[in-house]
Parts: structure tokens; C-alpha cells; sequence
């Protein structure tokens, strides 16, 4: 089984080495030309060196003497020769070397672009430590043996001239050749068949090490706070050393087989040697081939490695190939059609309607069947109107506003926007028309500018101001150092929790969309803030430049909620009531537990809370239960 399993990591390490060709088979011609070249030149400078020994040193030694023209002619063809192979090296290192950054550069792309067309489904199942190693080491894994390939296929030229040269000087010395040459080759692939499981743990236990990583930086204030340090650094420590004990695994295997690799050329020249005493001895060959032929095996010791490198680094690249192909080869992409809406704000705000939505999250494991989320739920956020989403947690409000703005579709029924089911819309169309605030705010590490514009084309800095002021957020950003010019830190960790999300509301602002998606997107403003901004989203005149948008808020807030035309009251995934805020609040016993258990907790957390005009924001990750 241990031997199959080997031929297939060596046929399927020779399959991606096939494919790397086929994708740059200009660039590995040139690297192959100029390995040819240096080969070519190591066999030539054999018989040169043996000529010179034979034809100008011997003599030279007897008669004491040597002429000048004999010797300037021999210093020129050796020069000639070393010339000629730094020339084979440089275009063999320079193709090898780009061609093997820009596959990993290409194969780096791909991957990103998979994870982008992916839906949250498939990211839910794979932690981010893993998708990181995927991108980097994975795809740096699969492509490394490019660097020695083309010095190997330029030596395996090299060594068929090498054996044609030995039988054209002696059989017996060109027998030891294909005594040698075999042995080495036989030597590679057994080194490779018991490298390949070692190279695959490795390689498994890279990504496990850089997903524990992640995960305890990015939890670094839940680790601190609940006093995690040890167990984490524990937990991290405990698969370093995994990785580690691999990693020597590998280093002895390489320690073993490195001095036979290295000895096995030698052993040749010193056969080569004492063959061809007897042979000059019995006036077979002369002096020159006996220089020659031992001065080719001198030489072949170190390009013949080449091709151990490739087979050596064969079950790396087969690990790394086989992580990446998983992400290209992953199903589940959401395509998009051809349909175009207005995303320019010209028709104005835009109409959202649910029709009998079912929806269940994937299960964790493939023969599991999927939990059930969502279940007949229908509704509508009319034009211009302010529709507030209610229901406790675990309810399914979070779905619907990722349905919303399809970052995940339903199993089954329609989500419309202006009467077109959006899996029929481009992509450029949806995201021009629908914008979602998410419940946890991010921010990138760059400016305020760079934060809201996204570098989208026609925001300059007068809209990132418009959209600043209706989100109640010009104020603090005037107030910066270095106003839209701020740098904010990684995940703005310069500013407040209610500044974060005033800040990725104006982003989303900035784009002018028709539909505005807001997932508990004000839970750290204060409510008058929260108040203002949504008195100035409900108003077309609020802000010259930003067009009015109907509105989708998941809220909790008393205050939040008597701002909405309509609320939908949610539980267990179904739509249980709609209607005003007073109207559910006099007819829907579990509405009226909610929203009173909620304000009274508000109330609380207030009077506590030292952040004065916002509402003291939860840390980052400490978020116990995401809705859904």
C-alpha cells in the first residue's frame, strides 16, 4: 500500500509539473535552453580538459617546455567554455526563477478570487488560518520544485550526451556509467517515496498552526479578558511542537539520503578511475578520454542533484497542489445573471420583497442533514419606507438581511428587488443597489478617506463628507488630527465602538444605494444619534447629493423601532406578526416581553457605561451568539 501510494505521489507530482509547463511553456523553454546549454558545455569542457591534459600538459611536462599559441589556444577554449555556461546559468536561473513567482503570483489570484465567488456557506466551514495558508504556503508548496526543474531536465539532456560520450571513448568505462547514472536515479526515488507522507504532514500542520495563530491574535481581547493566556498558549505550543517533530522528521530523512546523493558521483569517479587504469594500461584509451571521462563524472556529481531536488521536492508540491486545488475546485459559487437596475438613484428608493423564503444553513458535516432557519417567510419593505426587523436571538433576522442583500440564497421562494429576483441581477447592479451594514463593524488599517470611498469611482471628498453628516459622523472625523486623512489603525482601533459603526455606515452611504440593509448597526450610538441618523435616511432633502433609500433595520430599541413605518416581529425563522409599534405592542404578548426585557437592559447599561454620549460597546469577539 506504502509503495502505491508513492507511484501516485510521484505520477501526480510529475502531473504538476505538467500543468506548470503548459502554463508557461515559453518562459521553461527558455530555462530549459539555457540548462541544455550549461549541460552541453560541462560535457565539451570534459573533452576539452582532457585534451588540454593529454595534448599540451603531458608534453609540455616531458620536453619542459610549451609554446605560446598552444597554450593561448587552450586558455581561450576553456574561457570560451566558462563563458558559454554562465550564460546557460543565467538563463536558466532567471526563467526558472520567473517562472516559478509568477505562477505562484497567478495561483495566488485564483485563490483569492475562488474565496470572493465562494458563498459565506463555504467559508463558515474553513477557518481562516487554513484560507490564509491556502493563499500562501499551499500555493508557495505547489510550485516550489519549478526552481530546480528545468537544471533537471537540462541535466537528464546532459546525461544521455554524457553516456553517448562514453561509449564513444570506451564500453567499459560507459558501463560504469549505466551502472552509476541508474543507481543514482533508483537512490531519488526511493528518497522521494519515503519523504512524501512527511512532506504531507508538514505541510497539514502549516495550515493548523497558522489557524491557531489566527485565531488567539484575532480573540486577543477575549483571551486577555477571560484569562485564557496559558491554555491558549498551551493549545498553540502543543501543535508547534507537532510541527516542529515533522519538521526534524523530514530534516533526518534529508540527512540520511543528502550523503548518499552526494557520495554515489563519487564512488563513480573513483570506478572511472581505477576501470580506466586498467584500460590505459591494456592501451584501450589514451590518456585524454581517461582525463575526460573522469573529469565528466567530477562534474556530473553536483547537476545530477538537480534532478533529486525535483523528485525530493515532489510530495510538497503534490500536499500544496492538492489545499489549492481544493479551493478552485470548490462548488457552491452564486452566479449572477444579466439583469440591470438602477444603482444611480435616478428611480429612487427601491422595493425589497420576500416571497415564501426557506432557508437552512449547510451542515458541518456532508451526511448531515441542515438545520432549518428560515421557513415561509414573506414580507415587503416598500419604496422609500423604514421597515424594522424584531425577534429574539436565534430568530433568523441576520439571515434575512444577508438574504437581503444575497450574500447567501434561499433553498426555496424569491428575494426581489423592484420586482427582479435577485440571483437574476448583476453583480455590479445588486451592489450598486443594495448596501448592508453588518452587526460588527470593520474597519480597514488606512485613512478615513480610504475607509468610506473604497476607491470607488465618483466618491470624492465631497460625498465622503455627505455621507460623513448623515451618518452623524462628520463632527469626530473633523475632530481627527488629520481629519479624512486619519489613519484609524487595524480594525479602527483608534476609535470608539460608535464611531466604528458610524464609519461603515457612511461607507455604505457613499455608494448612494436605494436599499439600505441595517443589521443592528447602531446598537453602540447613543439612541439620539441613532435617532437623527434615521430621521435623515427616511428624508430625500436630509443631505444634498445622498438619495433617500427604503431601509431594513434589525433593532431592538424601543426608540429604534418607533422610527420604523412598519416592524415584523420574527420567531423560530418565521414571520409571526407585522404591523406599527403600538399595534404589536397591543397585540403580541412575546413583541411586548422583548422590547421591554431590552430597553430595561439598555437603561441599566447606560447608567453604568463611562463612554458618556455612546453606549459602551462590547469587545471585540465577545459577541456569545451570532442570529441567525
Amino acid at each position: 500500500m506504502a509503495s502505491k501510494t508513492s507511484r501516485d505521489v510521484l505520477s501526480r507530482g510529475l502531473g504538476v509539473l505538467r500543468q506548470a509547463i503548459r502554463e508557461q511553456p515559453r518562459i521553461f523553454a527558455v530555462a530549459v535552453v539555457g540548462s541544455v546549454l550549461f549541460g552541453g558545455m560541462i560535457i565539451v569542457s570534459a573533452r576539452v580538459v582532457g585534451t588540454v591534459v593529454g595534448e599540451v600538459a603531458l608534453p609540455a611536462i616531458s620536453r619542459r617546455e610549451v609554446g605560446t599559441g598552444t597554450l593561448a589556444l587552450a586558455a581561450a577554449a576553456l574561457f570560451g567554455i566558462s563563458v558559454l555556461r554562465v550564460a546557460g546559468i543565467i538563463g536558466r536561473r532567471l526563467g526558472a526563477g520567473y517562472m516559478q513567482y509568477r505562477l505562484q503570483a497567478s495561483y495566488r489570484r485564483r485563490v483569492t478570487r475562488r474565496y470572493l465567488e465562494l458563498p459565506l456557506s463555504w467559508h463558515h466551514r474553513n477557518s481562516t488560518g487554513t484560507l490564509l495558508s491556502n493563499a500562501n504556503s499551499d500555493v508557495e508548496a505547489a510550485w516550489y520544485p519549478i526552481a530546480p526543474l528545468p537544471f533537471a531536465v537540462g541535466t537528464l539532456v546532459m546525461l544521455v550526451g554524457a553516456i553517448v560520450s562514453l561509449f564513444a571513448t570506451d564500453w567499459a568505462l560507459a558501463l560504469v556509467g549505466l551502472a552509476v547514472f541508474p543507481a543514482l536515479f533508483a537512490l531519488n526515488v526511493v528518497y522521494s517515496r519515503r519523504m512524501a507522507p512527511r512532506q504531507a504532514r508538514a505541510q497539514r500542520l502549516r495550515a493548523e498552526v497558522s489557524g491557531i495563530a489566527h485565531e488567539s491574535f484575532d480573540g486577543a481581547l477575549v483571551v486577555k479578558t477571560m484569562g485564557r493566556e496559558a491554555q491558549e498558549t498551551a493549545r498553540f505550543a502543543g501543535r508547534a511542537g507537532e510541527l516542529r517533530d515533522s519538521l526534524i522528521a523530514v530534516g533526518r530523512l534529508r540527512g540520511v539520503f543528502d550523503p548518499l546523493l552526494e557520495t554515489l558521483p563519487s564512488i563513480g569517479t573513483l570506478a572511472v578511475l581505477v576501470v580506466g587504469a586498467f584500460r590505459l594500461r591494456q592501451g584501450a584509451i589514451s590518456v585524454t578520454e581517461l582525463v575526460s571521462v573522469a573529469f565528466l563524472f567530477t562534474v556530473l556529481a553536483f547537476p545530477v542533484r538537480a534532478i533529486g531536488w525535483v523528485l525530493a521536492e515532489l510530495p510538497r508540491s503534490v500536499a500544496g497542489w492538492d489545499r489549492v486545488r481544493r479551493v478552485l475546485d470548490a462548488t457552491g459559487e452564486m452566479p449572477y445573471g444579466q439583469r440591470v437596475l438602477d444603482s444611480a438613484g435616478t428611480l429612487g428608493p427601491a422595493t425589497l420583497t420576500f416571497s415564501d423564503v426557506h432557508f437552512s444553513y449547510p451542515p458541518a458535516e456532508a451526511h448531515q442533514p441542515g438545520a432549518q432557519v428560515l421557513g415561509e417567510v414573506g414580507f415587503t419593505v416598500p419604496a422609500g419606507r423604514t421597515v424594522a426587523l424584531v425577534g429574539p436571538t436565534g430568530a433568523g433576522k441576520s439571515t434575512i438581511a444577508s438574504l437581503a442583500v444575497r450574500l447567501v440564497d434561499p433553498d426555496s421562494g424569491t428575494v426581489c428587488l423592484d420586482g427582479v429576483d435577485v440571483r437574476e441581477l448583476t453583480a455590479a447592479s445588486l451592489a450598486g443597489t443594495v448596501a448592508l451594514v453588518a452587526q460588527v463593524p470593520f474597519v480597514f488599517d488606512d485613512t478615513v478617506r480610504a475607509n468610506i470611498s473604497l476607491d470607488r469611482p465618483g466618491i470624492d471628498d465631497e460625498a465622503v463628507w455627505a455621507a460623513l453628516r448623515l451618518a452623524e459622523a462628520d463632527g469626530f472625523v473633523a475632530a481627527l488630527p488629520d481629519g479624512l486623512d486619519t489613519m484609524v489603525g487595524e480594525r479602527g482601533t483608534s476609535l470608539s465602538g460608535g464611531q466604528r459603526q458610524r464609519l461603515t455606515l457612511a461607507r455604505a452611504l457613499a455608494g448612494r444605494p436605494r436599499l439600505l440593509v441595517l443589521d443592528d448597526a447602531t446598537s453602540a450610538v447613543d439612541p439620539r444619534v441613532e435617532a437623527a441618523i434615521l430621521a435623515g435616511l427616511r428624508s430625500s432633502t436630509a443631505e444634498p447629493g445622498v438619495p433617500a433609500a427604503s431601509i431594513l433595520v434589525v433593532a431592538y430599541r424601543r426608540a429604534t423601532i418607533a422610527l420604523a413605518d412598519e416592524v415584523i416581529y420574527v420567531e423560530q425563522g418565521r414571520v409571526v406578526a407585522r404591523g406599527t409599534h403600538s399595534e404589536l405592542l397591543a397585540t403580541v404578548p412575546g413583541y411586548v416581553d422583548l422590547v421591554t426585557a431590552y430597553e430595561q437592559a439598555e437603561v441599566e447599561r447606560a447608567q453604568e457605561s463611562p463612554y458618556g454620549d455612546e453606549v459602551a460597546p462590547l469587545p471585540s469577539g465577545l459577541e456569545i451568539e451570532v442570529d441567525r
